[in-house]
C-alpha cells in the first residue's frame, strides 16, 4: 500500500509533456481569438489604396462636386 508509486515514474514524464501541450494550445487559442476580435488590421491585403490627384479629381467630378470645365483644367494642370 505504501509503495503504489513505484513503477509510475515514467508516467510523470508524459504528464509534463501533456501539461506543456495543454498550455501551448491554450496560448495559441488566446492569440487566435485576439486576432479575430481585432479583425486582422495588420494584414497587407487590407492596406488602403493611394489615390493620385487625378483619381481624386475624377471622384469629385463623378460626385458632381466640380464641373466638367474644372475637371478638364485640373487634368490639364496635372499632366
Amino acid at each position: 500500500m505504501w509503495y503504489m508509486h513505484d513503477g509510475m515514474g515514467w508516467w510523470m514524464m508524459f504528464g509534463g509533456i501533456f501539461m506543456l501541450l495543454f498550455w501551448s494550445v491554450v496560448i495559441v487559442l488566446i492569440v487566435w481569438g485576439i486576432n479575430q476580435l481585432r479583425g486582422n488590421r495588420g494584414s497587407s491585403t487590407d492596406a488602403p489604396q493611394r489615390h493620385t490627384p487625378l483619381d481624386i479629381a475624377k471622384e469629385r467630378y463623378a460626385k458632381g462636386e466640380i464641373s466638367q470645365d474644372e475637371f478638364e483644367q485640373i487634368r490639364k494642370n496635372l499632366s
